[in-house]
């Protein structure tokens, strides 16, 4: 059981900038990935940003050069620098824990990000 809460979502302008913040808690592995992935109104759950354990990451072409995915080790918690935002990032960002071996992914109740252009 991992409980998974988000923070920092909201409405920007197009070239503005957010950080989300996810905190997990409850029982957390030693080999697992936390990331973000976001779902735009009326199109599929996509994945922005991830990061492991180990500290690899993954990006979303989309996204590649503008945001930044962190992590505070000792806190359990997963930081989403987004820069230079466009009004195609609008769309709710859930946060994601995914237990690797065996893999079983946990869900935040999602945040919500709007670029106006």
């Amino acid at each position: 059981q991992v409980q998974l809460v988000e923070s920092g979502g909201g409405l920007v302008q197009t070239g503005g900038s957010l950080r989300l913040s996810c905190a997990a808690s409850g029982s957390i592995g030693s080999i697992y990935a936390m990331g973000w992935y976001r779902q735009a109104s009326g199109k599929q759950r996509e994945l922005v940003a991830s990061i492991s354990s180990i500290g690899s990451t993954n990006y979303a072409d989309s996204v590649k050069g503008r945001f930044t995915i962190s992590r505070d080790n000792a806190e359990n918690t997963v930081y989403l620098q987004m820069n230079s935002l466009k009004p195609e990032d609008t769309a709710v960002y859930y946060c994601n824990y995914a237990n690797l071996f065996p893999r079983y992914d946990y869900w935040g109740q999602g945040t919500q990000v709007a670029v106006s252009s």
